[in-house]
């Protein structure tokens, strides 16, 4: 029988990245308006380093990720060769080994037992890398999938700030920026919590939270910065 249930745990391995991406767009490419603006740079300037920023932002969240997820698909990769080797020399060691784990999750011995040989049976590589490893499929690394959501999604959140940048004057950059950016981020924030269960207002504060912090932060550095060019 099909396994039908829904868990939004299946979500993690993509909403991880894309959240993390399109957050960073926001902040970052928001708070680095609000630093050049607030050192009297002119539109234009604002508008180029905020696309340099976009570009360069979205192509470091790709690296990053994909490294990352690498490394994490390498000691997974790693794990499940040494796992199917001892699994061809000690199969008596493993099925007492997935026995064991079985009886500290609340089976009994005799149970335990059983259950191993039957799961050994239909899928020994599949009972370990799943019991022993912790490594399950809706979890699996997936680096490429991960650099292309972070760098998609990156650029889109930053691609908001620079919007609202290139509508409004100069002189109302600071204020629209960062009012509209923090409404995007609550947004993301809710969406975000939506899709993985937990609560909408803790979602959105979260991230609102640390976007005020950076924004206040790189507002303080332009305005040191204008002052001492100025």
């Amino acid at each position: 029988m099909k396994h039908s249930e829904y868990h939004r745990l299946h979500h993690i391995g993509w909403l991880r990245a894309a959240v993390l991406g399109a957050n960073d767009g926001i902040v970052s490419t928001a708070s680095l308006v609000i630093g050049v603006a607030a050192a009297g740079a002119t539109h234009e300037t604002i508008l180029i380093t905020s696309v340099a920023g976009l570009v360069s932002g979205a192509m470091s969240m790709a690296a990053g990720e994909y490294v990352s997820v690498s490394s994490q698909s390498d000691t997974e990769a790693a794990d499940i060769a040494r796992e199917t080797e001892e699994l061809a020399m000690q199969p008596e060691h493993e099925l007492d080994e997935l026995t064991g784990i079985y009886i500290t999750r609340g089976l009994s011995p005799v149970l335990a037992r059983q259950v191993a040989v039957e799961l050994t049976a239909h899928d020994a590589l599949g009972a370990h890398a799943r019991d022993e490893l912790g490594i399950i499929e809706a979890m699996n690394a997936k680096p490429v999938q991960a650099a292309l959501a972070s760098a998609g999604t990156f650029a889109v959140g930053a691609a908001l700030p620079l919007l609202v940048a290139f509508l409004v004057s100069t002189s109302n950059t600071i204020p629209y920026v960062a009012v509209t950016s923090l409404l995007f981020l609550a947004t993301l924030g809710g969406l975000a919590a939506k899709v993985g269960g937990a609560s909408l207002f803790k979602g959105a504060a979260r991230v609102t939270f640390w976007g005020v912090l950076a924004m206040i932060a790189t507002a303080m550095v332009g305005n040191l910065f204008g002052v001492v060019t100025g």
